[in-house]
């Protein structure tokens, strides 16, 4: 392997960072031991910046490429519990009729009387109403959901020696 560019970032698939690498877990390393990284990292994960700065912490985290964000922000979260604010206004029509239904197909053509039996969808009277609060009502009892892409899961590294990178 060649030799990394300082602050340079990898993606592993062992458990242990490697001689002259560190774990991208948000640690705070001292300043006067690592001033070339430190030139190049700043404050920018953490730190103090009078006697330490933080390495990035990658765990958990999806990187997402600077432009529409600023370098070194974070966002998002795992889970997510949804509120009554997040969801726009909106209702749940169905053309009904109090005679017996002819299919049991919510996408049949016109014409057609969904389901049968009883009034269980809306009022007895309605033509085109709204489905009956028991059959929309809430869920999830306003509880977190997992907000996750399909992941795989490895360790980040930071090179904390190397070749100083030059700008063009």
């Amino acid at each position: 392997m060649l030799e990394p560019f300082l602050g340079e970032i990898q993606w592993v698939s062992f458990n242990f960072p490697p001689k002259g690498w560190a774990f991208c877990n948000g640690q705070l390393l001292p300043i006067n031991q690592n001033q070339a990284l430190f030139s190049l990292l700043g404050t920018m994960y953490g730190g103090n910046g009078q006697t330490n700065f933080a390495l990035p912490n990658l765990q958990g985290r999806v990187i997402v490429g600077a432009g529409s964000h600023v370098l070194g922000q974070t966002g998002g979260e795992e889970a997510h519990a949804l509120t009554q604010a997040e969801m726009p206004r909106h209702s749940h029509g169905y053309a009904v009729s109090d005679h017996r239904g002819t299919t049991g197909d919510p996408g049949a053509p016109s014409g057609t009387a969904f389901a049968s039996g009883e009034t269980v969808y809306t009022a007895p009277s309605a033509s085109n109403g709204t489905f009956h609060p028991a059959t929309v009502g809430n869920v999830g009892g306003s509880q977190p959901h997992t907000n996750l892409q399909p992941y795989l899961t490895l360790n980040a590294i930071i090179a904390l020696v190397g070749i100083f990178p030059s700008q063009n």
